[in-house]
């Protein structure tokens, strides 16, 4: 039997994706639940930071418990990085995000910061590099108006970029067509990538950084990304905020059997 908080919580999450709960509408306080007999004040606080959890409510001091008023962000997969966006057109990744999700966007929501750095053990072997090896390090913090999304630092060979607009350090998305597009006018053109995800609990800096609610987690991307022969020219770290995005992916489904008969 599930304990009494998390049967409280599935009934506000059923009424708040039912739409009996609209965006921006306020929930009980908790002493009102407290003397309705849903629970002691522990039982609906921890309900409560569930469903702040899981995105589904906001939690401010003085404004009580509401209904979030927007939903999560589609975080494209492969589309995202659809060569006619950065490269034919100015659609940089953050931006086809807004797009597909039908949401504003400005340039300088995103901002960027650019160092050279020494490779750690993750950058390293990410790039192919030695440990302590000097990198450009780009770091952008993503915001949708006043509210940060997302951090990412995309790591870069001195060689690949040196006297390119990816160091330079002026806020936005290194001019048009982002950071790929400089790579391709650099006669680095990204062929393929690897992404890994996984979840994990926020540093302190994190939750400040992202203005995350108390118990949210957040998901860390690393994605590599190399030309046709191989060569890596970026390794990237994303942090986001789990209930500000839903992951979305479209891809052909592999049948590797019907490969290895089309090359007998």
């Amino acid at each position: 039997m599930a304990p009494k908080w998390r049967d409280l919580a599935d009934r506000f999450a059923e009424q708040i994706k039912g739409g009996q709960l609209p965006p921006g509408a306020q929930l009980p306080q908790i002493r009102e639940l407290v003397e309705a007999g849903e629970g002691s004040k522990e039982t609906v606080h921890k309900a409560y930071k569930a469903l702040e959890a899981e995105g589904l409510v906001t939690s401010t001091r003085g404004h009580g418990t509401v209904v979030r008023s927007r939903a999560p962000l589609k975080r494209l997969g492969i589309a995202r990085y659809d060569k006619a966006k950065w490269r034919d057109g100015d659609e940089v990744a953050f931006i086809a995000d807004r797009v597909a999700s039908g949401r504003a966007y400005k340039r300088d929501e995103q901002t960027q910061t650019v160092s050279r750095v020494q490779a750690d053990s993750l950058v390293a072997e990410g790039l192919g590099v030695p440990v302590d090896s000097e990198v450009y390090a780009r770091a952008r913090l993503v915001k949708e108006g006043a509210q940060p999304t997302h951090t990412l630092t995309s790591y870069y060979r001195p060689e690949h970029v040196e006297g390119t607009r990816i160091v330079d350090p002026t806020p936005g998305p290194a001019g048009r067509g982002g950071g790929y597009r400089v790579l391709y006018d650099a006669g680095y053109e990204i062929d393929h990538m690897r992404e890994a995800l996984f979840a994990r609990i926020p540093t302190v800096d994190e939750v400040q950084l992202l203005q995350l609610p108390t118990g949210e987690p957040v998901v860390e991307l690393h994605r590599t990304t190399y030309t046709a022969d191989g060569t890596v020219v970026e390794f990237a770290v994303g942090i986001h905020a789990a209930s500000r995005f839903a992951w979305e992916y479209d891809f052909k489904v592999p049948d590797s059997a019907q490969d290895r008969k089309g090359q007998e």
